[in-house]
C-alpha cells in the first residue's frame, strides 16, 4: 500500500475527512470530528491507527514493523511501518480496526449520522 491507496481508502469510509490540523506535514483522518488515522507526509511512510491495548501489544510482538505509537498514547496507538511486508489487507483490516473503535465511542447522535451516509 502507497500514501495514494491509503488516503483513498481512509476517505472512502463513512462519515471519514481530512485535514492539517497539525501542520502541512501531517496528514489526519478523522471520523465525525475524531482522529482514527494520521501519516506524515515528510518522512518513511508511516501510519499511526488506534487499536484496543491487548491487539496493540499482539500486533508489535508479531510484526516488525508496528511499535508504539510515535507521539501518541502508546496504550492505544500503534504506528505502522509501510515498507511491503505487510499485505494491504491485513493494513485495511487495522485502519478498519481504527476507525470502529472512534465510531464505537462515538453518541448515539453521531452513530445514527453515520449509518445514513450513503
Amino acid at each position: 500500500m502507497n500514501i495514494e491507496d491509503f488516503r483513498a481508502y481512509c476517505l472512502n469510509l463513512k462519515g471519514v475527512d481530512e485535514s492539517f490540523p497539525f501542520g502541512e506535514d501531517t496528514l489526519v483522518f478523522k471520523v465525525m470530528g475524531k482522529m482514527f488515522a494520521l501519516t506524515g507526509l515528510d518522512e518513511d511512510f508511516r501510519i499511526n491507527l488506534k487499536c484496543n491495548p491487548e491487539k496493540a501489544i499482539e500486533l508489535r510482538e508479531r510484526y516488525p514493523g508496528v511499535i508504539p505509537g510515535y507521539h501518541m498514547n502508546k496504550k492505544h496507538w500503534n504506528t505502522v511501518i509501510v515498507y511491503g511486508s505487510i499485505e494491504d489487507g491485513v493494513l485495511q483490516s487495522w485502519i478498519d480496526h481504527s476507525y470502529e473503535l472512534v465510531v464505537e465511542s462515538l453518541p448515539k447522535r453521531m452513530k445514527a449520522e453515520i449509518h445514513q451516509i450513503k
